[in-house]
């Protein structure tokens, strides 16, 4: 059994049981490691109201605990409470003026408050009293991290790493930080590192498999998850991954396998449900990607890809009308995915619910303005109405948000031109041969009966290299 799972289990049933206490309102009474171990999850998934309580809770049955004492002061820096914050810690300070956890925690209020300079500074100073500190390292990441100073953060994160590899969250900031730089390829060997010191640790393995996935090195992805599974047949994590690498050079086949080993036996995931309907919605199976997503659903109602699949699923058979109840149960749990709007408002223009379309489409293009899906959908909808002025000022507003996407010029002449406004048109096309020549074939997928224009050939001629 894999050791990580062993505790995470532990750990929720700790927190599962903490929380029917609660809620038939009987005496609370755990061990000190267990408090902390409660509030470590709640911190870790953001429920800071949950784990404030658990830290109340805490204090009330260990009123001497320093350590639960800064873990209310750090998860009321959490909450944005940064007054009460600093007056628990200055309270631990009086007691305790030499616990190099009073400076991590006035690091983490400065962090949350968004005073970066003041909190390297007060991370540093912990470093000054103790050296082998991971979560100070850590916390240091985070700062810069926070500041946007990327660089710094990933020499940090680093650092937190290699003495204690197991910090997955370490890991995904740290990914995060050399993509943005563009400095995740020249730092592979990082994480290669480890596997050369300790071939025999999974968790290495993994750890370099996620590197690989995000680097889009699927093949190496692979190979590093094998290794880690083959170490630990039964690291679900390993699995997951090694099926999201398979999904995404279409082995779709391959990746059901691994989804459905990404779980103790008989305790699926909703996510894993999730990702094999799916898996079977890739390769057409309509009626077993439905069925998962139904199971994904049946375990979290807040599924919203769940809710979202089987309406794709719907629209896939022409099945508009409930593919629009589906599709609006998804954006309904999250409405900041375009991607959603874009799905409603295209199965409400099916049924001819114009109105109900073009909302969809506003709330696409609100969600995510460089979007150009959102825009170019909208504006073909006018267009077909035959309101050419209506679509052309949509594609100056895309413009004006993204001027150097050549396809947007390319449909504003298009527009132009079926309004019979040829010099701006002409101008109009100019711009886009000059951004991407290659792209002028899209005026003439759209609309075909601008082939014959001998003034269009012209032009897109002198262009030609």
């Amino acid at each position: 059994m894999n050791e990580n799972f062993e505790d995470r289990e532990e750990v929720l049933a700790t927190v599962r049981r903490f929380e029917d206490m609660v809620d038939r309102n009987e005496p609370v009474f755990f061990d000190l490691a267990d408090f902390e171990n409660i509030i470590d999850h709640y911190t870790s998934n953001t429920q800071y109201d949950r784990a404030l309580q658990a830290c109340e809770a805490a204090i009330t049955q260990y009123p001497f605990s320093t350590e639960l004492l800064i873990d209310r002061s750090q998860v009321l820096a959490m909450k944005g409470e940064y007054a009460a914050a600093s007056t628990q810690i200055e309270d631990v300070a009086h007691l305790d003026p030499t616990n190099p956890d009073v400076a991590v925690t006035r690091g983490i209020i400065a962090t949350q408050k968004g005073d970066f300079a003041e909190a390297v500074a007060f991370f540093l100073q912990a470093l000054e009293t103790t050296e082998d500190r991971d979560d100070i390292f850590f916390n240091l990441g985070l700062a810069y991290q926070s500041w946007q100073k990327y660089k710094s953060a990933a020499k940090y994160y680093k650092q937190s790493l290699r003495l204690s590899l197991d910090n997955d969250v370490a890991v995904q900031e740290l990914l995060y930080c050399l993509e943005v730089s563009g400095r995740l390829e020249s730092n592979l060997d990082f994480f290669r590192r480890f596997t050369d010191d300790d071939p025999y640790s999974a968790l290495a393995w993994f750890n370099l498999g996620q590197a690989e996935y995000r680097a889009g090195h699927f093949d190496a992805a692979i190979s590093a998850f094998e290794y880690a599974i083959l170490i630990d047949a039964q690291y679900y994590d390993a699995h997951g991954y090694l099926a999201s690498c398979y999904v995404s050079i279409e082995r779709y086949r391959a990746a059901i396998t691994e989804f459905e080993l990404s779980y103790a036996e008989g305790i699926p995931t909703p996510e894993a449900l999730c990702n094999i309907g799916e898996c079977h919605e890739k390769l057409a199976e309509w009626d077993l990607a439905r069925r998962f997503y139904q199971k994904a659903i049946d375990l979290d109602a807040t599924m919203d890809e769940a809710w979202f699949g089987i309406g794709i699923i719907m629209q896939a058979q022409e099945k508009y009308f409930e593919a629009i109840h589906f599709f609006r149960k998804a954006v309904g749990l999250y409405d900041e995915s375009v991607e959603y709007w874009l799905a409603l408002a295209a199965a409400e223009y099916q049924i001819g619910n114009l109105t109900s379309a073009v909302e969809a489409y506003e709330k696409a293009t609100e969600t995510g303005p460089d979007n150009k899906d959102g825009w170019l959908n909208w504006s073909i909808l006018l267009y077909e109405q035959g309101n050419f002025d209506g679509a052309i000022d949509l594609m100056r507003t895309a413009l004006e948000i993204s001027p150097v996407e050549a396809e947007l010029h390319y449909r504003l002449c298009a527009y132009l031109l079926a309004a019979g406004r040829y010099r701006e048109a002409y101008q109009t096309l100019e711009s886009a041969l000059t951004l991407d020549f290659d792209k002028h074939r899209l005026l003439f997928d759209y609309f075909p009966e601008l082939e014959s224009q001998q003034a269009l050939a012209r032009l897109i001629d002198q262009y030609r290299k």
